[in-house]
């Protein structure tokens, strides 16, 4: 009886220390059970790193005996590939990535020990051309032409007025303020307020003393107030009564669309360009076969020429990648 006690105790002991060693097992490794994320970038095959494009629309197809799992890559090459979760950390794989213009390519992988950088060799312009079954074309001299908000300011009259600070000199301050700035003698302080009107603001607002004694004056404030349509001064005269004459420009604001244009670079067979949070209208500029065209981009980033995609930074900007397609080139 004693005998089958103690065996039975000892097969518990088994099963809870078993049953703890699972745990910790676990509990020391997440991510067995869960599916695996294998992330990476597919990229043009070049010596040159600055060609070494992002490729978009990438099918990337992790092996085994039978294609297991299938991600495709987004406009800055990105892809991430979800894996079986009974693929745990540390399991080799294989995986393959096909794109229409670029030989295919097969490289072995672990899962979720390294960032997966595939860079695909591309095929010759030629051979894609032959393979779509389209003629050469040449794209030269190109422009990004844009549109974005500008404020100009009209300038439609001016301000010209003289006020005075009245006071009447040596007096002893006694502490009573307004005093000088070294507190020795009575001192006035005088303001006055102009208005631009509605709509207008003052530009570039002067305060100069033309007369009195100057040299006992001081401008005390100097101050643009409800976007630049209310101006208000303010001076310190501890002698006798000084002039002041302020001057200004008046303006009207006004919105314009400002057109803008610059020349951007390629590398290889990819245009890429970014644009200022504010710009609006982007379309391309070139000489297409000889012939000056203006290819507006749209909504749907759609040209002749190329495939197109675009993101949006943290910034805001604009950034704009565009790929040809067979049958062109950049000249």
């Amino acid at each position: 009886m004693n005998g089958k006690r103690v065996a039975a105790t000892l097969s518990i002991g088994v099963v809870v220390f078993t049953l703890f060693a699972v745990f910790v097992y676990v509990v020391r490794h997440p991510s067995i059970g869960r599916a695996q994320v294998l992330t990476g970038a597919v990229l043009t095959a070049d010596p040159d790193p600055s060609k070494q494009a992002p490729i978009a629309n990438a099918t990337i197809t992790a092996l085994e005996e039978t294609p297991v799992a299938t991600a495709h890559s987004d406009s800055t090459g990105l892809f991430n590939l979800t894996l079986p979760g009974s693929w745990n950390p540390g399991r080799r794989l294989r995986l393959r990535f096909e794109s229409p213009d670029h030989q295919p390519l097969e490289m072995p992988a672990t899962v979720n020990k390294t960032l997966v950088i595939a860079r695909l060799m591309p095929l010759s312009r030629k051979t894609v051309a032959a393979i779509h079954n389209v003629s050469e074309h040449a794209l030269a001299n190109l422009r990004v032409r844009y549109t974005t908000k500008a404020t100009t300011m009209n300038n439609i009259g001016s301000l010209a007025e003289a006020f005075q600070v009245r006071n009447v000199g040596d007096q002893p301050c006694q502490g009573k303020p307004p005093c000088s700035p070294d507190g020795k003698w009575k001192a006035t302080v005088g303001s006055v307020n102009f208005d631009a009107g509605e709509g207008n603001q003052f530009v570039d607002p002067r305060v100069s003393c033309i007369a009195g004694p100057c040299p006992f004056t001081r401008v005390e404030t100097q101050q643009l107030s409800d976007e630049g349509r209310t101006l208000t001064i303010a001076a310190r005269d501890w002698s006798d009564t000084a002039t002041y004459l302020v001057e200004a420009e008046v303006s009207r604001p006004k919105v314009i669309d400002m057109v803008r244009l610059f020349y951007p670079i390629h590398f290889g067979t990819t245009l890429t360009f970014s644009l200022p949070p504010t710009a609006e209208g982007p379309c391309l500029e070139a000489d297409l076969d000889g012939l000056d065209i203006v290819f507006p981009f749209g909504p749907d980033l759609i040209v002749s020429w190329g495939a197109c995609t675009y993101q949006a930074q943290p910034d805001h900007s604009q950034v704009y990648r565009c790929e040809l397609k067979p049958g062109y080139r950049f000249k």
